[in-house]
């Protein structure tokens, strides 16, 4: 008797197991800052030193639009080039199709950090319709960087990165876009208390040195 007991928990346990991970909600941080802030730089050193997967709207988006058989490739390489914002839902269903399949393929791997979004209002309230119940936002993680300190790090970049729109006419585009949509939205999660500003003007090793205090504190 209880070894069959024993047997019907055992044959159980993988689909009380299973059940568990599913409701596993991924856990977000939110990487803002202008372009050249160093968000990409930092996020590869989170990664290295904590159990966190860095997922960049703006690679995503790239990725979609070199993607041949994509539907908005087009769409998103006219966006990106006018350093416009991409509509909401494209962003929002890369990044969520990003995450799933990243926990499907490890369930431990649950801790995302999303760099370069939200970026504006539309973007914030996106997430919040889709992502309500499915995600949990830790706290948002504020590279702060003045405008010309970005401007000459992409422009530095730009020798060898390849991207279409690190030039200055881009350039002074997005951040004026970055000025007038995202600082607003950073400015809604420090009413909230959950931004920690770092100032990124130095160098990586400094900005990285108060990077491991903040995630030394948060996890």
């Amino acid at each position: 008797m209880i070894v069959g007991l024993l047997h019907r928990l055992s044959e159980k346990l993988p689909r009380v197991v299973h059940r568990i991970s599913a409701m596993v909600k991924p856990q977000v941080v939110f990487v803002l800052g202008g372009p050249g802030a160093g968000k990409g730089t930092q996020c590869a050193r989170i990664v290295e030193t904590y159990s966190y997967t860095h997922l960049s709207a703006g690679d995503l988006l790239r990725e979609e639009r070199s993607r041949k058989e994509s539907k908005f490739g087009q769409l998103i390489d006219n966006y990106i080039k006018e350093g416009k914002i991409v509509p909401v839902e494209i962003t929002i269903n890369l990044l969520k199709k990003a995450m799933d399949e990243t926990m499907k393929v490890d369930e431990k791997r649950f801790r995302f950090l999303i760099d370069g979004f939200p970026r504006n209002e539309d973007n914030l309230r996106g997430w919040n319709n889709v992502m309500d119940g499915k995600a949990n936002v830790k706290f948002v993680l504020f590279f702060d960087c003045s405008n010309e300190v970005c401007i000459d790090r992409c422009l530095e970049r730009g020798k060898s990165s390849g991207r279409t729109d690190d030039n200055r006419e881009s350039l002074e585009k997005r951040i004026q876009t970055y000025l007038q949509s995202t600082r607003p939205i950073i400015k809604q999660y420090e009413q909230q208390g959950k931004v920690h500003t770092i100032d990124a003007s130095r160098s990586v090793d400094e900005v990285f040195a108060d990077v491991k205090k903040i995630f030394g504190k948060e996890g």
